[in-house]
């Protein structure tokens, strides 16, 4: 059985990642209608999934032509794939697509080596949909911690044990600010009066 497109917290652990994953999953798909549109991707146009795990974007958009790009091997990934780290380069040439999509990846990407990673997804594509959690959320999105983020990481290391996130990695969320200076202007994502990612959307340059 293939993974839901709602499912986001299928390889987490524990009853809160269980209650936690249709409310993840609702948020997402608001978010997905609510902003996706603004790429204004046209009619037959590629799309490149930057960090797209198992399934990503083919989950929400199973009709487009996406091209799954990942760190690891995605032998259940539905669709073409290479298997690549954008922060050393993308085998593609200049806008061979025209749209670069990754949702949920920066955080994940060592902030020394965000500027490269920022550089090729904008060279390989005419224009960009990308989403990160906000540094601001007090829910950290990973583990499920409150604050989590906030510490320091050897204190966050000895934290992050009790959360929903079935091993330890050093997630380093990003603040407006910070996502703004590699993708532009970024727009909030809020539940309720908090924002609880950032969304850089700049439509496909034709």
């Amino acid at each position: 059985m293939g993974q839901s497109p709602t499912d986001v917290y299928a390889t987490a652990r524990g009853p809160l990642a269980r209650a936690a994953s249709p409310i993840a999953g609702h948020l997402r798909l608001r978010r997905h209608r609510r902003l996706f549109p603004l790429a204004a991707l046209p009619p037959g146009g590629r799309v490149i999934d930057i960090g797209c795990g198992r399934l990503g974007l083919r989950g929400l958009e199973p009709a487009l032509d996406i091209t799954g790009v990942d760190v690891v091997e995605r032998p259940e990934y539905p669709g073409p794939f290479v298997r690549a780290d954008a922060a050393a380069g993308l085998p593609f040439a200049d806008r061979e697509f025209d749209l670069a999509y990754c949702s949920s990846v920066l955080e994940h990407v060592a902030p020394a080596r965000r500027p490269a990673f920022a550089a090729e997804l904008r060279r390989v594509a005419g224009g960009w949909f990308v989403q990160t959690p906000a540094f601001g959320f007090p829910i950290e999105p990973h583990s499920l911690l409150p604050a989590a983020h906030w510490l320091p990481p050897r204190l966050r290391r000895r934290y992050w044990r009790l959360g929903a996130a079935g091993h330890w990695e050093e997630v380093v969320l990003l603040r407006r600010a910070e996502l703004e200076a590699l993708f532009g202007p970024a727009r909030p994502e809020r539940l309720g009066p908090l924002v609880k990612s950032w969304v850089c959307v700049r439509p496909v340059q034709r």
